[in-house]
């Protein structure tokens, strides 16, 4: 009986180990966003909003919202 403990231990252990590396732990980051205070009217270019994020210091921008503002987001 003991000799079966062991084993099956054994050969559980050895399984583990093998399937670690497929097995990755990730992450995400939260995203904050703050809507944009140099952007004016309406949003319809991520692109446009993206590059006045920039400047507020921002990594990246997205239009959202049914009245279409510029959102400023990063990771936090």
């Amino acid at each position: 009986m003991k000799l079966s403990v062991r084993l099956f231990s054994t050969a559980l252990l050895l399984l583990l180990v093998l399937l670690a590396p497929e097995m990755e732990m990730v992450a995400e980051a939260r995203t904050c966003e703050s809507q944009s205070h140099k952007f004016k009217g309406t949003c319809i270019s991520k692109s446009n909003c993206a590059h006045v994020c920039q400047t507020e210091g921002f990594p990246d921008g997205h239009c959202r919202g049914f009245r279409r503002r510029c959102f400023c987001s990063k990771n936090c």
